[in-house]
């Protein structure tokens, strides 16, 4: 983008009361059928109109017509069952009944398309459209077909490109693959995962993003922090890597985060969205806080590449919270483009 320090979002902010009930991940729709679907694009006209009065340079859907950022997606694909579930650990952190695998996955028809295509109808300014990674997606199945993380993680690979390639084609500018697996299987992450991720991204003209991040603001993501120490150098393992592949932006967590901001320097060349904004407390950031952070980035980012983001998705916040810290990051932004200037 020619602007500088474009702001954009993680990816989820708050669904509508009349839409799901608000603070809950994987909330039951409170409609059906022809008037869910109406909801749901009512919901993202929302959504995009409250971005946009907040200053966001980047719009992203919001994640208004999906209960998750990955099952959602794995739940329009063939060859899982989500009636025949298994209890798994995920990302070594917490116990969730999960659908299982039990043939060759595969995309029959586009998932996110028409939704991509609704919202490029109704805004000029760039969109950024959020889809699971290989990786995340394996960790939240269980897998009694093909019996192999990394075989699984490739084929899902497949089925994102395919999506990815006609998300560009309906006016996605930039795709971006959440990755919060990446902070914690470091070994698959760099004999597989990266190598997976660029799979997903093949023969894409459009920008593409990876996000990792140490997850949503809930109790077991929370907890799972404390546990970590006084410095999170999760990044460490996998910014090496990073920094050689064909990914072109990476999106990661700073603000509240023991994550020694240095660590940046191991992708210096690739475009940053910067997490500025907390999404595990209801503290609406001070514009002053947002650009503290973002001057401490800027030492190891080139100002060109810097994009003030959220640490991860809003969805389990209150909506006039998610509200306010939007606003926060364009104001803090605004700080920074004017100190620059």
């Amino acid at each position: 983008m020619s602007k500088l320090f474009p702001t954009s979002t993680a990816g989820s902010l708050p669904k509508p009361s009349w839409l799901a009930e608000p603070e809950k991940l994987w909330s039951p729709w409170k409609l059906e059928g022809e008037e869910l679907l109406n909801a749901k694009k009512d919901a993202l006209l929302l959504s995009l109109k409250e971005q946009e009065a907040a200053g966001i340079d980047i719009i992203s859907d919001g994640e208004q017509t999906r209960q998750h950022f990955v099952t959602t997606f794995i739940e329009h694909l063939s060859g899982v069952d989500f009636e025949k579930r298994q209890t798994v650990r995920i990302r070594n952190r917490y116990d969730a009944s999960v659908p299982t695998v039990y043939d060759a996955v595969a995309r029959t028809k586009p998932v996110f398309v028409e939704d991509a295509k609704f919202l490029r109808k109704h805004t000029k300014q760039a969109i950024k459209w959020a889809l699971p990674g290989p990786m995340t997606m394996i960790d939240t199945l269980y897998d009694a077909h093909y019996k192999s993380r990394e075989k699984l993680a490739w084929e899902f690979a497949k089925i994102l490109n395919e999506e990815a390639k006609e998300l560009e084609a309906a006016g996605v500018d930039i795709i971006q693959f959440d990755e919060p697996a990446f902070n914690v299987f470091f070994d698959e992450v760099n004999d597989w995962g990266i190598a997976a991720l660029e799979r997903a991204i093949e023969g894409l003209k459009c920008e593409t993003a990876v996000h990792i991040c140490y997850g949503y603001g809930i109790k077991a993501n929370t907890d799972w922090k404390k546990t970590l120490g006084s410095e999170w150098r999760q990044y460490e393992e996998s910014f090496p890597k990073l920094q050689q592949s064909k990914i072109d932006i990476i999106s990661l967590e700073c603000h509240n985060s023991h994550v020694p901001i240095d660590l940046i320097e191991l992708i210096r060349g690739k475009k940053v969205m910067v997490g500025a904004i907390d999404v595990a407390n209801h503290t609406v950031e001070t514009p002053e806080e947002v650009a503290n952070t973002l001057r401490k980035a800027l030492k190891f980012v080139d100002a060109d590449k810097l994009y003030p983001c959220t640490n991860c998705g809003m969805a389990p916040l209150p909506r006039d919270v998610a509200r306010g810290k939007l606003h926060a990051l364009s104001a803090g932004a605004e700080i920074i483009r004017k100190e620059l200037a």
